[in-house]
Order: structure tokens, then sequence, then C-alpha cells
């Protein structure tokens, strides 16, 4: 059964990761222009992490009529929440990004978040380096360099210069925050595991559901602000529903 979830997880997260992309430009080269919605798609998959989440309570209620309907302590589901408003904050910088760049060049670029979580997870959760892991940060450091250098031979049509450096910026940053929202997601599981307890997948769907939720009303609040839901809905907008799910 571990093994299953193991799969099917890692299943959803290449369906969403390859698939993603891949629409939201799709989304920018057919005129559409809502940053804050494209985030928003992000996360906004993460009422389907209440069915293992309810799959889980109910085992628990099985063995024992007294379990808790949550396994998380409340001091960590408030640390989720925080990392939730990081990640939707996140989102939002990767979606504008993706309005500049081509997706082979933010593939790339957001590829070094590798570099930024080896850098953090280091500082952080005291994660030892490997000769592996530096000569892959390496090559995508120097992947990145390379594409700095030719700013006009990949921008999309209508982008200009300033505009293209704006996405390559904001790519990497979104590759630095994603880089410390990892270790500091390893090191909350950590803490919620102290004791000498294991991290059970439960604990980690609890944590992956409030962090969805937060990173959703974050966007949320970002389309408010900058009105999309008075936009009219376009057909473009139908094409990201079989994807909104990128973090399952």
């Amino acid at each position: 059964m571990r093994r299953l979830l193991v799969v099917l997880n890692c299943g959803m997260l290449a369906l969403g990761t390859t698939a993603g992309p891949l629409l939201t430009r799709l989304y920018y080269d057919k005129g559409g222009q809502r940053q804050w919605l494209s985030a928003w798609l992000q996360s906004v998959g993460w009422p389907l992490l209440l069915l293992p989440v309810a799959a889980s309570y109910a085992a628990r209620r099985a063995r024992d009529r007294a379990a808790p309907v949550l396994l998380t302590p409340p001091r960590v589901l408030l640390a989720a929440a925080g990392l939730g408003v990081a990640t939707g904050a996140d989102n939002f910088i990767y979606a504008y990004s993706l309005r500049y760049l081509p997706v082979s060049t933010s593939a790339i670029l957001i590829s070094t978040q590798l570099a930024f979580t080896v850098f953090f997870a280091f500082l952080i959760v005291r994660q030892r380096l490997t000769p592996a892991t530096v000569n892959a940060v390496a090559l995508l450091t120097a992947g990145a360099a390379v594409l700095g250098l030719h700013v006009s031979s990949d921008r999309p049509a209508g982008v200009t210069r300033g505009k293209y450096l704006l996405g390559f910026a904001l790519a990497l940053g979104a590759a630095a925050l994603y880089g410390l929202i990892l270790p500091l997601v390893e090191l909350t599981y950590k803490r919620a595991a102290g004791g000498g307890r294991a991290v059970t997948y439960a604990l980690v769907m609890e944590m992956q559901l409030v962090m969805g939720f937060f990173a959703t009303v974050f966007c949320t609040v970002g389309m408010i602000i900058d009105k999309d839901f008075q936009v009219r809905a376009q057909i473009s907008y139908v094409a990201y529903v079989p994807v909104f799910q990128e973090q399952v």
C-alpha cells in the first residue's frame, strides 16, 4: 500500500509539473492576462486531499472511537498555514514569470530550485552535501547563466528585452523561494514528529491540506484585489481545469 501511494503521488506530481506550465503559457499566448488566476489554479485542487485525510481518520476511528480528527498539533498547523501563504506567493511569482518566458527557458530556470534547496537545506536542516549534488547544482547554474547571455534568441513574440529580463528574474526568484519553502517543510515535519515518532502519511497529508488551503486563500485575496472575478470568463480558462491540482 505504501508503494502504491508513493507511485500515485509521483504520477500526479509529474502530470502537474509538466502539463501545468504548458497550459499556463498557452493561456498567455491566447490573450490571457490574469496572473492571480494562473497562481490560484496551481493550488485550488487542495480539496482532493480531503479524501486521504478522511480515509486516514476513518481507519483510526475504526481502531479507536476516541481518535482525534487531526494528528497534527495546532502549532504545526499554524506553521503549515504560514508555509501555505509563502507557497501562494511563490505560485504568483512563477505565474507572472511565465507571461514573459517560453516554457523551455522557464523550466530550466525553475530547475535551479535544486541549488537553492541544497543551500537552504544545508543551513536549515543540516542536509549533507554529496559530490553528485554539487555537480547537479553546478550544471543547472551554468545552464541558467548561458540562458542569461542569450536573451534575444528565445523571447516570445511581443515580449521586449526588459520584460524578458523581468520574467527571467521572477523565475529565479520563484525557484529561490520554493527552494527555501521545501527545507522549512522538512523542518516542520521533523518538529511535528518529535520525540522519536515517525513522519506518517497522515501527518504529511494534513500539512499539505492546510498549505494548499492557505495558498488558495492568498491567491483568492489577490484575485479580489485585482478584480479578476469581474473579468468575463474566457475559453482559455477552461483549458486549465484538468491540471489544476499540481501539488497533490
